[in-house]
């Protein structure tokens, strides 16, 4: 994680971004810091944070532009500050005036299951302010309703590729966009009361997609771009693994998942990213900003892929740190 962090983090350290890409990476260094308890990767962030003045994207309502949310929040919880979360709180107030179109879902593509949900959960927690919860709720039935597979127990990214197939005939289901929902579902999980009713509908959620991710893991512990049809790919992905990898290792932690089932799970898949770590500390395999499965090469990073390799990072180490015969994991 230190040797991830530290290249990326000498990377983007002066350029700031509101972009959820960064978004993603953003709450990686911030997990992170807590985890290994170094602060240089924090103040990485609180930088980014002062400077666009704790405010989200331009795109009101577009979860893309939500996302840099969730390190606001975090910062605000270490440090609560109104001005910190003062224009989420004005943003998301204005959002709940806008009526549905059922024609048009807010969260219409499956990766917005992470930029947004996290963000209006965490605020709902920091404020005690119920109506963010349901609008969580509400929008992410609705997407659910128009994405989501209930006999493979995955997510099209979109509602263009409900009827897309691969090669071998089956249904398109892209890795990472997988991954998005299911890091959104524990975020979400996270910091949803546990007394909360509409808490068992995001467990089953989790626990239906861990059902299916861990029958398509492959023998290096990764996942293919394309879940359904992994000969029609050659190489491994990381950003879509390191997600699965985070939110099995938070579901093993936490008790939503069986250990004995998938801790072999998370550890196959930890080992498979590490494995692609370069001597430098560069993170590869990793498919650009796309919106299906696609083509790169081995080399291939992004700072969204960082993130989510340090949050899968901290919650494995989290995970073993009770487990002594998981010393090694460290």
């Amino acid at each position: 994680m230190r040797k991830v962090a530290d290249w990326q983090n000498a990377r983007i350290s002066t350029s700031p971004s509101q972009d959820w890409t960064y978004a993603t990476l953003y709450l990686g260094l911030l997990s992170t810091s807590r985890t290994l308890k170094n602060p240089r990767y924090e103040a990485t962030v609180q930088d980014v944070a002062e400077h666009f003045e704790w405010k989200l994207g331009p795109r009101k309502t577009h979860a893309d532009d939500q996302a840099i949310g969730q390190s606001y929040l975090w910062l605000y919880a270490e440090k609560p500050d109104e001005k910190r979360i003062a224009a989420i709180r004005s943003e998301f107030d204005e959002d709940l005036q806008i009526p549905d179109d059922p024609k048009h879902p807010v969260w219409w593509w499956c990766d917005a299951l992470f930029m947004a949900p996290p963000v209006w959960a965490r605020l709902a927690e920091e404020t005690h302010e119920s109506k963010y919860l349901d609008y969580i709720d509400r929008e992410w039935h609705i997407s659910s309703g128009l994405l989501w597979d209930s006999h493979e127990h995955l997510f099209s990214r979109d509602a263009t590729f409900l009827n897309s197939h691969e090669k071998n005939g089956r249904k398109v289901f892209w890795s990472r966009g997988n991954g998005w929902v299911m890091g959104g579902l524990v975020q979400v999980l996270e910091h949803l009361p546990a007394s909360d009713p509409r808490r068992p509908f995001y467990v089953n959620k989790l626990r239906e997609m861990a059902s299916a991710v861990k029958q398509l893991q492959g023998e290096d512990g990764l996942w293919r771009p394309g879940l359904a049809d992994a000969a029609s790919y050659p190489y491994p992905e990381t950003s879509g693994s390191a997600f699965f990898v985070y939110a099995l290792a938070w579901g093993v932690r936490h008790g939503v998942l069986n250990e004995k089932e998938y801790g072999p799970v998370v550890q196959r898949g930890w080992a498979g990213l590490v494995s692609h770590i370069y001597a430098d500390g560069r993170l590869g395999d990793c498919q650009p900003v796309g919106a299906a499965p696609g083509v790169y090469t081995p080399g291939a990073s992004s700072v969204f892929g960082v993130g989510a390799f340090l949050l899968a990072g901290s919650e494995v180490y989290g995970w073993s740190e009770s487990h002594p015969h998981l010393a090694s994991l460290r």
